[in-house]
């Protein structure tokens, strides 16, 4: 692709982030979206994908749940140090990352059903070998469990993508906030999956951690199943086979690349995507950044409650409150987006984090606090995800998504999993308050970026 062709092509799909901060605009770029997005056929399969996503996203979601609240402890259990509490998260961020790109790769080139039933039932033999783990102390089992079962975290994130595909731009973080909302339910019930999981890990003379894993590991195989057997018309391969269209072949000067090129030519078109083009960029880095804030200070939360003598009930409550900040208010996050802009919202998560940061990080072992904080560390992410993950969407021409999508969501689990990593020595080191004010400055480059973002669209403006 020529880097005219490219910019061409950008152009065409930046146009819905600037539309959506003006209602008028809003209905221009509505009555310009592609004709096939108004199609009868189109807009039942998008509800019906939706919908599908949604149930998966529930029962795989506990999974997730499960990985936040109980892992560090599971971990500490089977290494019998504290030092191994933040392994879990490590190992399942870095095993999300790992997986982003071939993830993203298997989509383009098998559709979205074939690589999201792959991610979830992946991480559901990585819960059951998380069991064994566990019942023989082993640790290297227990790190390869983990990060077999962070794969459904990726796949859990990827889900939101697939929601967008046939969606019309001026809906896309609409749509994409519905998926991400729908994880609410089972990420809020995974974390207090303690207590029956320990009766059923009893009833099958387990150690007491496991039942919860093994919990949702069932969970993550029905969610697998559901998408293999019912997500047809696969809405990644519709919607490319909608944009083969002369109108499309022109914007971007192929057919669909996406789906013939090599890995490493994907990549390689990738990265010269986000070089050429700043609110890509930005998204990106806003993604990034917002995972590795909510993952460090998350990780190690359970931890610093444990300390301060908080039961695994409180533990498990705080955690629901954290993870119905991170998605029950999504579809209101979507909306904000669609309406005042991605960069602006973006923005507003960056300061919601900051708030998060000094509540937990002056808490000095109040419940009360590090709940507070904890729920809009998770709402501060909602709200850079959503409005990120849109804007990176609308600033990428569509035979390059997939790919772009792809690498955002590796290099937001790759730094993720090095904050993990270091969260432990650096609570260890300065307390969790200390932590929390490392969080709370990792927000400054994404502020800063936005500025010259800002500034870089008022002079094209006044040109």
């Amino acid at each position: 692709m020529s880097v005219p062709q490219q910019k061409e092509a950008t152009g065409a799909e930046e146009a819905p982030d600037a539309a959506a901060s003006d209602p008028a605009a809003s209905d221009a770029a509505a009555s310009q979206a592609a004709p096939w997005e108004a199609e009868a056929h189109v807009v039942a399969v998008q509800k019906r994908t939706v919908r599908l996503l949604s149930a998966a996203q529930i029962v795989g979601g506990v999974g997730v749940g499960v990985a936040s609240s109980l892992g560090s402890l599971l971990a500490e259990d089977v290494a019998q140090s504290e030092t191994y509490a933040g392994l879990a998260r490590t190992a399942i961020t870095a095993g999300a990352a790992v997986v982003g790109v071939p993830l993203a790769f298997l989509a383009q080139r098998r559709g979205r059903r074939a690589a999201l039933s792959a991610g979830w039932l992946a991480a559901a033999i990585g819960g059951f070998i998380l069991v064994g783990a566990a019942v023989l102390g082993s640790i290297p089992l227990l790190a390869f469990g983990m990060l077999l079962f962070g794969i459904g975290s990726a796949t859990n994130q990827q889900s939101r993508y697939a929601a967008a595909d046939l969606a019309p731009p001026h809906r896309r973080a609409r749509a994409l906030s519905v998926v991400v909302w729908s994880t609410t339910i089972g990420s809020v019930i995974g974390p207090n999956l303690a207590d029956p999981g320990a009766a059923v890990a009893t009833a099958l003379q387990l150690p007491p951690l496991t039942g919860a894993f093994l919990l949702s590991a069932g969970c993550m195989t029905v969610a697998s199943v559901l998408l293999w057997g019912w997500l047809r018309p696969d809405p990644l391969l519709l919607s490319r086979q909608r944009t083969e269209s002369e109108t499309e072949k022109s914007a971007t000067g192929t057919g669909a690349p996406a789906a013939s090129e090599s890995i490493v030519g994907t990549l390689r078109l990738v990265r010269a995507h986000l070089r050429r083009t700043p609110r890509a960029a930005f998204a990106l880095l806003a993604i990034v950044v917002a995972n590795t804030v909510m993952v460090a200070v998350m990780t190690m939360t359970p931890v610093s409650m444990a300390g301060h003598g908080a039961t695994l009930t409180v533990v498990g409550i705080t955690i629901s409150g954290h993870l119905l900040g991170m998605y029950a208010f999504s579809p209101v996050v979507g909306w904000l987006a669609d309406r005042f802009g991605h960069l602006s919202v973006t923005l507003a998560g960056q300061a919601v984090f900051v708030a998060s940061a000094l509540l937990s990080g002056f808490s000095r072992g109040s419940t009360a606090m590090v709940m507070a904080g904890l729920f809009l560390l998770g709402l501060g992410w909602s709200f850079s995800l959503v409005a990120g993950s849109a804007m990176l969407s609308d600033a990428t021409p569509a035979a390059l998504r997939p790919g772009v999508q792809g690498i955002a969501d590796t290099a937001m689990n790759v730094v993720a999993a090095v904050g993990a990593c270091l969260s432990g020595p650096l609570m260890g080191s300065t307390g969790f308050g200390g932590l929390n004010a490392f969080a709370g400055i990792l927000v400054l480059p994404v502020v800063v970026f936005s500025f010259f973002l800002a500034r870089g669209r008022t002079r094209t403006t006044a040109y």
